[in-house]
């Protein structure tokens, strides 16, 4: 894996951030790589820590000051605790104040504003995944207006049951509605 991202960063040019995601590709990151990475090898600026670990950010955190970003919105926050900078998300393709109340306070060290907001969207982010990413993500949109639901096979559109709990938790989190977005504001504060 260090041969492989040092080749990448060598013929680019251009910041680097790192997929640490073993569920998708079968091969795991260690945190001493990703250390060794940062050290040695300009451009590698951060990593999306998808493991679902919370000790895998930790120690990378605790090895290196890479960027760390979540790369699953509903451990945000506790990454974010122990020393993340932030989330490249699902939940923002369409709910964006959503993630930014988590985050924004986070990052002042607000964890008591960001974990009323974490815990609010909780329900929506966890819907997200009932099905294989994108299908949920994509009907939420298409129910808002932003896009037309067409994937590729294999993926499917997501089943109408899916759709059903979605328009419920997207309502409960106040997604698409006037509302929503004063609760959010709200919840920013």
């Amino acid at each position: 894996m260090y041969e492989h991202f040092k080749a990448v960063a060598e013929q680019g040019g251009l910041p680097i951030v790192l997929y640490n995601i073993p569920g998708r590709c079968g091969v795991q990151l260690t945190a001493e790589t990703v250390a060794k990475l940062r050290k040695n090898v300009p451009g590698i600026v951060g990593i999306k820590e998808s493991t679902g670990n919370l000790d895998m950010a930790t120690e990378i955190a605790s090895l290196c000051d890479i960027a760390i970003l979540s790369g699953d919105d509903s451990l945000s926050l506790p990454i974010m605790s122990v020393g993340g900078k932030g989330v490249i998300s699902v939940l923002s393709n369409f709910a964006p104040q959503l993630v930014r109340a988590v985050v924004d306070p986070a990052l002042k060290g607000d964890y008591a504003a960001a974990g009323v907001a974490h815990r609010a969207a909780f329900k929506l982010v966890k819907t997200l995944f009932v099905e294989p990413n994108p299908q949920p993500t994509k009907a939420a949109m298409e129910m808002l207006g932003t896009i037309e639901n067409v994937l590729r096979l294999p993926m499917v559109p997501a089943s109408e049951e899916t759709r059903e709990k979605l328009k419920v938790v997207m309502k409960e989190a106040g997604v698409g509605s006037e509302s929503g977005k004063q609760a959010a504001k709200k919840a920013k504060r």
